[in-house]
């Protein structure tokens, strides 16, 4: 039976970056998820016996909450859907899902890289029929659909099986509940080579995956170790967990210290990886050095060829703002265009589907293709393993290789978290007021030569995106932008990125942050940030 319920509006339902995302608590209020997931419906049409696409990272309150969509998308007509056992699927792997399946879209339940747990964040997000995230004129809907909500559609039904594989009707809708590893390694292996993996396993190399007891486990136990042999005990921590085992499933190297260390050590394996907590961001350590998101990027774009999926070449780069500019000197060299973008996957959804671009990443951690329209962290695994095992290098040489071939971008963010929001967006408003007059100016040896606030005019549908982090840019080709994060739940998070450009033929191996005082130093001066915010330091440093 298929019952109306009356509910009033919630006044913070305003998707982010991301999706939605709160703490677990503000998600188990009364009508809280069916508000948002009903709000979703109402703004969407066509749907009526199509497929929709459901799972999360396994978080504290994703089987509560899958159970709640099921009810919900079969009561406004939904006709399939489509979850992962458990109610576990990748962020990655949905896309690959909605995708293949050639579904209408799809719901993700996670909160990506942040905490898990009774009193961490969840998240619900929406995912379009192309796979990638639902762009800002359908969040913008959604959110004011949600300002005006005054009653919801969900079905009377028993809880459905998440546990088992195979199919249920509700409602008459069918419920699939499928393998989620299936579907997403049958699409690797159509990009990858796995026999040269395969290879260069047998021949003694060796690697660590740290799936932070998050939702990457299955696919890295599944791919890594049975797939293409990487021996017993290569994944550590691959049972997902609702609070991800009390750790942060953010693959930096302040909540992936162990691995660090571990690669930085005489006993350190040649290749070492992790994924978050719903597998679209990676981290790529090499014995003896951190590989930084920017650079991978850039190593990956100009070595994919190496792969079978991208022995053609690519069609385009793609790049958020934030990013350093090193993928920009690849496609300089490749001969094809690199797109700067805000930050956010769904700004690259465009240039995908439009075949301007193939390979796309942000410096947080997030790397991808046109296989998918997500950010894939165990793609970006598989893709330095491709590399690794067709041109039998290490990680370190092949980054001093790259380094003597296009220079070097030393680049770092530092990330200031829950702070005050008043403080935060009274910093930017005075760093906005700065822009002005800051070119022309000098800061010791430094002289600013353009200050702005990025926009975005976006090549294939003409939408034009403002607002999104104040650049400062320094005549040597330097940098230092500012902007405001968009994925936490509590206060604000600011986030400085400081970028220093060395040409092959300078000093190519200085220690970050050691090459980048000065910029950090100016970084602090400029905008106030002690004493606008009462912080001396950073929270984590990348």
């Amino acid at each position: 039976m298929i019952r109306t319920v009356e509910t009033k509006p919630f006044a913070d339902q305003k998707p982010g970056t991301s999706g939605l995302r709160k703490k677990v608590p503000v998600f188990q209020q009364p009508n809280y998820v069916e508000n948002f997931v009903q709000s979703i419906f109402d703004s969407l049409e066509g749907f009526a016996g199509k497929t929709l696409v459901v799972g999360g990272d396994g978080r504290y309150y994703n089987r509560e909450a899958i159970q709640k969509v099921i009810k919900i998308a079969v009561a406004n007509g939904f006709g399939h859907l489509v979850i992962g056992k458990g109610g576990i699927l990748s962020t990655p792997a949905v896309s690959c899902l909605i995708r293949g399946r050639t579904a209408y879209g799809g719901i993700i339940l996670s909160a990506s890289h942040n905490p898990g747990g009774p009193n961490g964040d969840f998240g619900i997000k929406y995912n379009i029929g192309n796979g990638g995230p639902a762009p800002e004129k359908i969040t913008d809907a959604i959110f004011a659909r949600t300002t005006t909500i005054d009653h919801y559609k969900i079905a009377d039904a028993p809880d459905v099986d998440l546990d088992t594989i195979g199919a249920t009707i509700v409602e008459g809708a069918k419920v699939d509940i499928v393998d989620p590893v299936t579907e997403y390694s049958a699409l690797m292996k159509t990009l990858f080579d796995f026999d040269a993996i395969r290879a260069l396993f047998a021949s003694g190399f060796r690697m660590r995956f740290d799936a932070m007891h998050a939702v990457t486990g299955p696919y890295a136990h599944a791919i890594l170790e049975g797939e293409l042999g990487s021996g017993a005990g290569t994944v550590v921590n691959g049972v997902p967990l609702p609070d991800f085992g009390g750790h942060h499933p953010d693959p930096n190297l302040t909540y992936a210290k162990e691995l660090y260390d571990l690669m930085m050590s005489s006993e350190a394996p040649n290749f070492g990886a992790a994924s978050d907590g719903d597998g679209d961001r990676n981290l790529i350590i090499g014995r003896g050095i951190f590989v930084t998101p920017s650079d991978s990027l850039a190593m990956l774009a100009a070595n994919a060829r190496h792969a079978p999926g991208y022995a053609k070449g690519l069609a385009g780069i793609a790049r958020s703002m934030p990013t350093s500019a090193a993928a920009d000197r690849v496609a300089a060299k490749l001969g094809v265009k690199c797109y700067e973008t805000p930050t956010g996957w769904k700004f690259f959804g465009n240039l995908l589907d439009a075949g301007l671009a193939t390979i796309c990443g942000e410096e947080s951690s997030g790397t991808g293709s046109n296989h998918v329209r997500e950010k894939d962290g165990l793609w970006a695994v598989l893709l330095w393993l491709n590399i690794l095992a067709k041109r039998r290098i290490s990680v370190l040489d092949l980054a001093r290789e790259h380094w003597s071939i296009y220079g070097r971008n030393y680049y770092t963010r530092h990330d200031y978290d829950e702070i005050d929001l008043t403080a935060a967006n009274g910093l930017m408003d005075a760093l906005r007021g700065q822009l002005a007059s800051l070119p022309g100016t000098s800061r010791g040896v430094l002289k600013i030569h353009a200050a702005d606030d990025f926009e975005y005019h976006d090549p294939v549908d003409g939408s034009d995106t403002k607002a999104q982090g104040v650049r400062i840019l320094f005549e040597d080709g330097s940098r230092i932008v500012y902007r405001l994060s968009g994925t936490g739940t509590a206060g604000a998070t600011l986030r400085v990125y400081i970028e220093r450009y060395v040409p092959e033929d300078g000093n190519l191996g200085e220690e970050t942050q050691s090459a980048l005082a000065d910029l950090i130093a100016l970084s602090h001066e400029l905008a106030g940030i002690e004493q606008r915010t009462g912080r001396k330091a950073p929270s984590v440093i990348t």
